[in-house]
């Protein structure tokens, strides 16, 4: 692809925290215009990934180039075409909308006009113009994180970083948040989102690339890695219960011994020679079977298969 049309590139991206390796040696192109989804379990160093590619960490090897910009070499130019939006609020709660963009702006060296047009487009964007005079204190959490997003707007950034952009949101915000940032798509910015919901990303992202352990274990369209990573492009085996609690229990250990596991009422398998000795056994425990069918492989389904079911912590 033209260079030109590369927004974000990390070669060889690796921190290390004395002894400890947080990200090993990530190599990652964003293209213009495109929205890409970067996923992984607690501690598998997405954080300090983005940290590092927006200048905010220094990397111990590798390099970052932001709109052709050099981070190492031209800090200045490669950080003025980011827009990061954290996962913690950068608001002042006892200003309006208007004035803390005001003051946003003028920290990105806007002024007069030009600050007054982008304050416009902003609260446009984030659908807050009705609200604009009002202290951000009596806003609900969802007004904050899409004032939060308008802030990283101002400077009509060519990279949009969004960091977590949905966390306790009402469904109602959730769905504005997604339209203003397909409008921003469609303005050709490029955009970077972090997310643990997994119907986000499947819904907004054009690629996805999954990290574990401090790599990149697999990228691509979400199609592409469900075909690679999703039990051969289905999802296995999804049996509905109907019974006794004891029976259901029963059912799950059954299952579970075949490798299986248990969502509620729902036992799932993934797919082998034969399925006839795994329903007799969940017959054998006295659990009713209500349903029998194939499970979609889904992102999620790529998710854990990638990187496991144990729980982690950073």
């Amino acid at each position: 692809m033209p260079a030109t049309d590369i927004v974000l590139e990390l070669v060889g991206l690796g921190k290390d925290y004395g002894g400890r390796t947080a990200v090993r040696a990530i190599d990652l192109q964003l293209v213009r215009g495109e929205i890409f989804g970067l996923l992984g379990p607690n501690g598998a160093g997405k954080t300090t990934t983005i940290s590092m590619a927006c200048g905010i960490v220094p990397a111990t090897r590798g390099r970052v180039r932001i709109a052709g910009h050099d981070l190492a070499t031209h800090a200045s130019a490669a950080k003025r075409a980011i827009g990061l939006v954290p996962q913690d609020l950068a608001l002042y709660e006892e200003l309006s909308p208007r004035q803390n963009l005001a003051f946003f702006g003028q920290l990105y060296g806007l002024s007069g006009a030009q600050l007054a047009r982008r304050i416009e487009d902003a609260l446009a964007v984030a659908e807050l113009a009705a609200r604009a005079e009002d202290p951000v204190r009596t806003f609900s959490g969802g007004m904050k994180r899409r004032l939060n997003l308008a802030a990283g707007l101002l400077h009509e950034p060519t990279l949009l970083v969004l960091d977590e952009p949905t966390v306790g949101v009402d469904p109602q915000s959730r769905r504005h948040i997604f339209q203003a940032i397909r409008v921003l798509q469609g303005r050709g910015m490029t955009i970077l989102y972090t997310s643990h919901y997994m119907e986000e990303v499947e819904e907004l992202c054009d690629r996805v690339a999954i990290m574990d352990a401090g790599a990149i274990v697999a990228s691509g369209t979400i199609a592409e890695l469900c075909a690679q990573h999703g039990g051969g492009g289905g999802g296995g085996v999804e049996v509905e219960l109907d019974g006794d609690a004891a029976a259901l229990d029963r059912a799950a250990d059954a299952v579970a011994a075949r490798g299986g596991t248990r969502a509620n009422a729902v036992l799932h398998f993934e797919p082998g020679p034969a399925y006839a000795p795994t329903i007799a056994a969940i017959e054998a425990t006295g659990a009713r079977i209500k349903r029998i069918g194939a499970r979609r492989a889904d992102l999620e389904t790529v998710f854990l298969a990638l990187t496991g079911r144990a729980l982690r912590d950073a």
